[in-house]
């Protein structure tokens, strides 16, 4: 198995980016723009790598390999993205991988571009790409090509990327420190366990616990998979129930919603890492989330009401304390809003980040990512579904 904080070391190592990895700062998949350019660099590195992997290594300073960090970023429903825009999309995988150097909440972003048989081309457009577009790698720069490029494209990278990942599988030494450091270290003053499956596999969590009704949940929840160094889930905000058997570690998270502040519990998403005896293992998500629905009335009054909380943020003037709380509240508030059919909270809640992410109150800016996490899950659940 491969050790992704070694392959990301190792990528970094050429310091130059190349036609069989990329490295971004952060991804904007908000925007038109972002989506875009995102998809793009996807369609370069697979034309240009027909026989081997390629990656986009997320959270690092492209200058000088920084290693900065970047949010958690938890939807394997990724692939739907690119699925959406390109013919033959290649298989893709996001990955969150925890460096020491860096809070507990930052990770570095590893996308793995599996091999495509087949060119990948724009099948519609997306920002400035028209449809029918065609992308290559050209050292650090991808470029616009024709189809007869691609077919054409030679294999020189493959035998240079199996020494990189050769380079980077794991070691009993490295699967023993992760598991110490994990437990000892970054997760002292909270509940940690591990468990063993297959007997290659090492699962630790950890969390606050508590029990209600006689089920247990956990909140500041923390789940990696060591042998890989990957981290399966982040959260500082929900509350999870963690399941397990011999051969499966099942995730429910749980999502806190309501409004004037009467809020209860729903279940958002299921997450279940099966383990195979081969040395593999598949992740299956399941989508739970049935969003609270509310009095039409009460909730016009409520939309208006943060409209004009927002008014008054973007124009400066000085909240009460109640609409201190308020704010921190607004994300979920617009969502649940948009949820019961105000189409334009979505919107509003967007072109809000900037007085959000400029709050003194970083939890506030927190609120926000929450909303849109779930926001996006929802929106990705429906185009996997081909709604």
């Amino acid at each position: 198995m491969i050790n992704k904080r070694l392959l990301i070391k190792n990528l970094l190592a050429h310091n130059d980016e190349s036609s069989f990895y990329d490295k971004k700062r952060q991804l904007n998949l908000h925007t038109k723009e972002g989506k875009g350019k995102f998809v793009k660099h996807i369609c370069a590195l697979s034309n240009s790598n027909p026989s081997n992997n390629s990656y986009i290594v997320v959270g690092v300073e492209d200058h000088d390999n920084e290693i900065t960090g970047t949010d958690f970023y938890d939807d394997s429903r990724i692939q739907n993205l690119v699925n959406a825009y390109l013919e033959n999309p290649p298989k893709i995988q996001y990955e969150n991988v925890p460096f020491p150097s860096l809070p507990k909440d930052k990770v570095i972003g590893l996308v793995t571009i599996h091999p495509n048989n087949k060119p990948s081309f724009f099948k519609k457009n997306v920002y400035t790409i028209p449809a029918g577009a065609v992308f290559v790698r050209r050292g650090s720069n991808s470029i616009p090509a024709d189809l007869a490029d691609v077919e054409n494209m030679d294999y020189r990278n493959a035998d240079t990327v199996a020494q990189i990942e050769n380079g980077s599988r794991n070691s009993i030494e490295h699967t023993l420190e992760g598991v110490m450091d994990f437990v000892t270290n970054r997760h002292k003053d909270m509940t940690a366990k591990y468990k063993v499956f297959q007997e290659l596999f090492i699962v630790c969590w950890a969390g606050h616990k508590k029990v209600v009704r006689g089920k247990t949940y956990f909140s500041r929840v923390d789940i990696e998979l060591i042998n890989e160094q990957v981290k399966l889930f982040y959260s500082t905000l929900d509350e999870v129930s963690i399941d397990y058997n011999e051969d499966t570690f099942s995730i429910t998270e749980y999502v806190s919603l309501g409004l004037n502040d009467k809020t209860s519990y729903y279940p958002l998403e299921e997450v279940s890492i099966r383990f195979k005896e081969n040395g593999y293992y598949n992740i299956e998500s399941t989508l739970l989330f049935e969003p609270p629905q509310y009095n039409r009335k009460m909730m016009h009054h409520i939309y208006n009401s943060n409209l004009v909380l927002l008014a008054k943020l973007e124009k400066g003037v000085p909240l009460s304390e109640r609409e201190q709380k308020d704010i921190y509240n607004l994300p979920s508030t617009l969502m649940v809003c948009y949820l019961n059919g105000f189409a334009d909270a979505k919107r509003k809640l967007i072109d809000a980040k900037p007085l959000l992410k400029a709050y003194p109150d970083g939890n506030v800016y927190v609120s926000f990512k929450e909303a849109m996490r779930i926001l996006r899950k929802m929106k990705y659940d429906r185009t996997a579904q081909g709604e």
